[in-house]
């Protein structure tokens, strides 16, 4: 397949794994990037600059095609040392980086300056324009169907990835509900050129999660999502489970809900440890409503070979009605 997307990465097929906290890691994104897609590398997955460093190092030894490092960039309390993380990026010899966050746009002209392509999601064509113009070199233009964080306007990708085709000059990778090649095939005949793909990667071989998780993933209906954090406008999609309950319990109660009402429930240690531990039901799971799409666990090769498989032939099935 050859897109303006695969021209712009290097690689065989336009799919690309997205940047997922504590998944992100050298197993996966080689594993992707040795089946023709791109594999992400989350860099604050990784507890410093120079955690990150062994894990690039490792990564490439684990593959010889290109991969990249996601760095989401939003205002915390306390900050990680982003700069000192971009850096490490640079120095180490990453060629492609995912950026995310209002907070990103300080070190683009650091990351231009030593030849970084730069693929920038956004949940929003006003914000896909303003990267544009910033230089970024695609937009992963993220629907409501999402994994994470939707954005606050709940514009889902049917919607949004012609909004964003029309408006962008540079190429639009589609992200979010996506997990077939049938997906696929829909996001490119909506003006896409490639795709991205986070809940989907989750449920393979080489996705660094308990098996717990990953059957969960498989048995989870599209309707097995919950959002989260609506009350404190940064609403969050995650998997249906006791924890994201309650946290929606909390926030339907009379009254402001306060962050602090909910930091116990959601902190990303016990997250991280119920990814790891295979407790379905002892923290937050990030995941997508294309959990419901989600029955097998194969590995990557198997899935990208797989998808884009049935991508050309449901392509070439809606040709034949012209």
């Amino acid at each position: 397949m050859k897109t303006r997307v695969t021209e712009l990465l290097g690689t065989r097929y336009p799919i690309i794994q997205g940047g997922m906290q504590w998944v992100g890691r050298a197993e996966l994104a080689s594993a992707v990037s040795n089946a023709g897609g791109l594999g992400i590398l989350t860099g604050l997955t990784q507890p410093t600059p120079e955690d990150l460093a062994k894990e690039i190092q490792r990564c490439g030894e684990m593959t010889d095609k290109p991969f990249g490092v996601n760095m989401t960039v939003f205002p915390t309390i306390k900050p990680p040392p982003y700069a000192e993380y971009i850096d490490v990026i640079i120095s180490n010899g990453i060629k492609i980086v995912e950026t995310a966050g209002p907070g990103a746009v300080e070190f683009m002209p650091k990351m231009k300056g030593a030849g970084i392509k730069i693929i920038h999601k956004c949940v929003a064509v006003r914000h896909a324009l303003t990267a544009q113009g910033l230089g970024v070199d695609a937009i992963s233009i993220d629907g409501f169907e999402c994994a994470g964080h939707p954005g606050e306007e709940d514009i889902p990708g049917m919607v949004l990835i012609p909004l964003a085709a029309r408006a962008l000059n540079i190429p639009v990778i589609a992200s979010g509900g996506i997990g077939s090649g049938r997906g696929m095939a829909g996001a490119l005949a909506l003006g896409a050129e490639g795709i991205n793909m986070g809940t989907r990667f989750c449920a393979t071989k080489e996705a660094p999660l308990h098996d717990n998780i990953k059957q969960a993933l498989v048995s989870a209906k599209e309707q097995d999502t919950n959002l989260i954090f609506r009350t404190l406008k940064n609403t969050a999609r995650v998997l249906k489970n006791d924890i994201s309950n309650q946290v929606v319990e909390i926030e339907g109660r009379p009254g402001k809900t306060d962050f602090a009402d909910l930091r116990d429930l959601v902190a990303g240690v016990r997250g991280r440890a119920a990814l790891e531990a295979g407790e379905v039901n002892d923290g937050i799971i990030t995941a997508g409503m294309v959990v419901g799409l989600v029955d097998s666990i194969p590995s990557c090769a198997e899935l990208i070979e797989d998808i884009v498989a049935e991508c050309k032939r449901e392509l070439a099935r809606a040709n034949s009605y012209m």
